[in-house]
């Protein structure tokens, strides 16, 4: 798994294309949301700027190129190669997958730092620490999903948008609306739930079992996409 890891994280450093929108996309739409922290704040609050960059990383940074990366290692066959070897498919999933999620930790946490160093610390960091690890392992399902229905890199820049585009609309919705109306259905949505809970943590005020509680949701999609994928995912593309 590892040497898989090591071979992925080169490539995401050759492909300028991955590069930006892993890396460098995600960090500036960051950065602009601290920059503005009083504006955003004022919109929603600090917890909805500190979710709003979760998710960001994570909608454009981690999900895309989850996908990005399954479609073009199967297009050009590199799929099917490592299966012929003794690892298995969990291993080489994890492999392919492993630097570009690191990659987007490390961007949360620098990112979450600096939001923290501007505004103030979060009331909660263990409970924001689970915020992002949900929203983490939520979007590598939704990518694993995704990649089923993708059948080249190009195919990924149209596959992607719904679920990037739509995770943050929620994000937007329920940061700045707060879940007390349509709370049921503002909780289920995906990345409404794993919101909430961000900014609960950020800002405070909430009991830590009400927060513990809407993991549920987010894990739930995390069943769905699973599911899904283990459905729909391909190893060899289409004939």
């Amino acid at each position: 798994m590892l040497s898989i890891a090591l071979s992925e994280l080169v490539q995401i450093f050759r492909n300028r294309l991955v590069l930006v929108t892993s890396l460098v996309m995600p960090a500036a739409v960051s950065a602009f949301f601290i920059y503005q922290h009083e504006v955003f704040a004022a919109l929603g609050s600090l917890g909805y700027i500190a979710a709003v960059v979760m998710f960001t990383i994570g909608a454009f940074g981690l999900y895309t190129t989850t996908v990005t990366t399954l479609a073009s290692r199967r297009q050009n066959l590199f799929l099917k190669r490592l299966r012929s070897t003794a690892s298995g498919d969990t291993a080489i999933l994890s492999g392919l997958l492993l630097p570009i999620t690191v990659i987007s930790l490390v961007q949360v946490a620098v990112i979450m730092t600096v939001l923290a160093m501007v505004t103030g610390e979060p009331a909660n960091i263990v409970l924001l620490a689970a915020a992002v690890l949900s929203m983490v392992i939520m979007m590598l399902g939704l990518g694993l999903a995704t990649a089923g229905v993708t059948n080249s890199p190009e195919h990924a820049q149209v596959t992607t948008l719904p679920v990037s585009l739509g995770t943050i609309a929620v994000v937007s919705w329920v940061g700045i609306t707060g879940t007390e109306e349509l709370t049921l259905l503002k909780r289920l949505l995906p990345g409404g739930s794993a919101t909430e809970l961000a900014v609960n943590a950020w800002n405070g005020g909430v009991p830590v079992t009400d927060s513990l509680i809407l993991l549920v949701p987010t894990l739930s999609w995390v069943i769905v996409a699973v599911a899904l994928a283990s459905r729909i995912f391909r190893w060899e593309p289409r004939r």
